[in-house]
């Protein structure tokens, strides 16, 4: 598939129609006009592209697979959605589902720049999973969320993210970090949030730096992926990617936060656990997790972060689903009233996730 971009679909339609719907989307995915206005033959042979086959997935379900020249991209993040499912997405019977860029298009893209072995890295963490928890609920002060990331580091988890990122927030929880870490010889690494205009995202992402933060989580589906690609390039820091507002496009999640999120420049993608807060099955996160760590080369593997409802009594069940390279995010759970003081149970947490065998 060299010069060509794969792009598989969902498509509901009777047997009788789908010849005519996988034609149909073909066009409009690119040229958006009947074959007979297309004019010259350099459109027809260079910018159309072709369905490359068309198999059933259910009653009256396709799987319909089109090979778009890598040029109708032009080179651009923005462009390569909009030739991905662009109008599709205006269709409700079309469903995104997988993604194969040729080489050139996932050199330009980057992909994760830090990926599973950077994280790694700035974690400190090597021969087992991730622990990462949530700075939670929103309304606390200063004082209090700075506290309880005080607790949740004294508790040994690895990762603590923020759901927002402002600056005084930023440096009380790096600086809570830093004491925890000159007394336990081990740093939890504060994860802020930057959310906002572009404008507002650049600022947040510089001050972060500034300030010392070693990681940054961003919602791609709410800056917009061209512009999570465009800040990874110079941002030098790794990115957890949020699933907020993931479910407002025709993307099946396998292929957004899969393929999507980490091609764009995601190091850690963070998706709702089946079993928990969200409607998703098995196997479907089993997907997710599994595109993440097995990228479209030239990419390096992304980390799973599978969230959302997990329990931390469940760390070994979760850990026996997905294996040891993957970050638990456990939120809530940690929260609920217990007959425990809050670091006692991020501890317990913690052991069940240390002691899980690492499979590498």
């Amino acid at each position: 598939m060299s010069g060509e971009i794969e792009v598989v679909y969902r498509v509901r339609a009777d047997p009788e129609q789908i010849a005519g719907r996988a034609e149909a989307l073909l066009l409009e995915q690119t040229v958006e006009l009947p074959r007979s206005c297309l004019g010259t033959a350099f459109v027809r042979d260079h910018v159309v592209g072709r369905v490359v086959e068309v198999t059933q997935a259910g009653a009256d379900t396709w799987r319909v697979t089109i090979a778009q020249p890598e040029a109708t991209a032009a080179g651009d993040p923005a462009q390569l959605l909009n030739v991905l499912c662009g109008n599709s997405s205006l269709q409700e019977d079309i469903e995104l589902e997988d993604v194969r860029v040729p080489l050139r298009l996932g050199r330009e893209l980057g992909g994760p720049r830090f990926g599973i072995a950077g994280l790694r890295r700035v974690t400190g963490v090597a021969g087992r999973a991730l622990t990462a928890t949530a700075l939670k609920p929103m309304g606390l002060s200063v004082v209090e969320i700075a506290e309880l990331c005080r607790t949740f580091a004294l508790g040994g988890i690895d990762v603590i993210k923020d759901d927002h990122g402002l600056a005084d927030r930023v440096r009380s929880c790096l600086a809570a970090t830093e004491d925890v870490a000159q007394s336990m010889g081990r740093r939890a690494v504060y994860v802020p949030n930057l959310i906002g205009t572009p404008a507002t995202v650049r600022r947040q992402a510089e001050q972060a730096r500034e300030l010392g933060a070693q990681a940054v989580m961003v919602s791609p589906m709410l800056v917009g992926l061209a512009f999570l690609n465009e800040l990874v390039r110079n941002l030098g820091l790794p990115v957890l990617a949020h699933p907020a507002f993931g479910g407002a496009q025709r993307v099946a999640p396998e292929a957004l936060f899969g393929r999507l999120f980490p091609l764009f420049g995601a190091d850690a993608v963070i998706f709702p656990n089946s079993g928990g807060r969200f409607s998703y099955s098995a196997e479907t996160c089993q997907a997710v997790a599994r595109n993440l760590r097995n990228p479209l080369p030239p990419a390096n593997p992304a980390l799973p972060v599978p969230a959302g409802g997990i329990k931390a009594a469940s760390a070994g069940k979760v850990l026996g689903d997905y294996g040891s390279d993957v970050m638990l995010l456990v939120g809530g759970s940690l929260l609920e009233p217990s007959g425990s003081p809050l670091v006692e149970r991020c501890r317990q947490f913690v052991g069940a996730v240390h002691s899980f065998p690492y499979e590498s």
